[in-house]
């Protein structure tokens, strides 16, 4: 096996830059138009609601704060923006992912076949639409079991979120959860191609945590720029199977492959 290269958060930020340019290479490009019209959709939602809702939300931040610390408005509403920023973002790209499911693996399986040459095990490269319908629902149901698990440890912050003054620690924190969360969501489908299945996917990223979170901070980042947003879901599979395939191939040769299709 060979030597794993050290955990690197500008390594894993590189393979999310890199994801832009393998999503319009020939082969993977027809992978990708599913995901990315799903993506453009909820981040046009997600952009016109959070126009809609800016003033209220403005409005009820101005009421949190005493009279006497008005003062800290100017330092407090650019912050509380930041915050709501992320979480918006970050809730629209949990529903895309919810949505696109069925379309990650065979995205994750066509990336891999363009880097390595091969793909997943036969049993994970599906067998064509129909298999990919038929594996919808399990997938669907492996994402809702995520968005639970993600939604317990996110309340903390939520609550952190609406107490004046420790609010300011709000955006930080939802930056680094952000990233650690959205990092397992794109890097789900590489792994799950191999058998891999959330709770066994935690430990091999915790050996490779700084990668792993320099590549959710890439990403959670680019869900807040308008106009950037829109690809990051089919970008981010794809730079988060080339951090698979170069930094986790021997953990993905050793795993029983059964979990998540990926149609050829």
């Amino acid at each position: 096996m060979r030597e794993t290269p050290p955990s690197n958060p500008f390594a894993g930020a590189g393979h999310f830059i890199r994801g832009f340019r393998l999503m319009v290479q020939p082969g993977i490009r027809r992978y990708v138009l599913a995901p990315l019209g799903i993506n453009l959709a909820l981040f046009a939602g997600a952009i016109a609601a959070g126009a809609a809702a800016f003033a209220e939300l403005v409005g009820w931040l101005q009421g949190m704060i005493p009279a006497w610390l008005d003062w800290l408005a100017w330092l407090l509403w650019p912050l509380f923006f930041a915050g709501a920023l992320l979480v918006t973002f970050y809730a629209f790209s949990l529903v895309a992912n919810l949505i696109a499911a069925p379309f990650m693996g065979p995205l994750a399986a066509a990336v891999e076949r363009h880097l390595t040459g091969s793909g997943p095990p036969p049993e994970a490269d599906g067998g064509g639409v129909g298999t990919l319908l038929r594996e919808a629902g399990a997938d669907v149901a492996a994402e809702l079991h995520k968005m639970g698990y993600f939604a317990l440890r996110a309340a903390p912050l939520l609550l952190l979120s609406v107490i004046p003054l420790l609010n300011t620690l709000a955006p930080l924190l939802w930056l680094i959860f952000g990233a650690w969360t959205l990092a397992q969501e794109y890097l789900d489908p590489p792994l799950g191609n191999y058998g891999l299945r959330f709770r066994e996917q935690r430990p091999v990223l915790a050996r490779h945590r700084w990668t792993v979170l320099g590549f959710g901070a890439a990403a959670t980042v680019a869900t807040t720029i308008p106009g950037l947003n829109f690809l990051v879901l089919p970008a981010a599979v794809a730079g988060a199977t080339s951090l698979a395939t170069a930094r986790m191939a021997g953990e993905l040769t050793t795993a029983t492959p059964e979990a998540h299709p990926a149609a050829s």
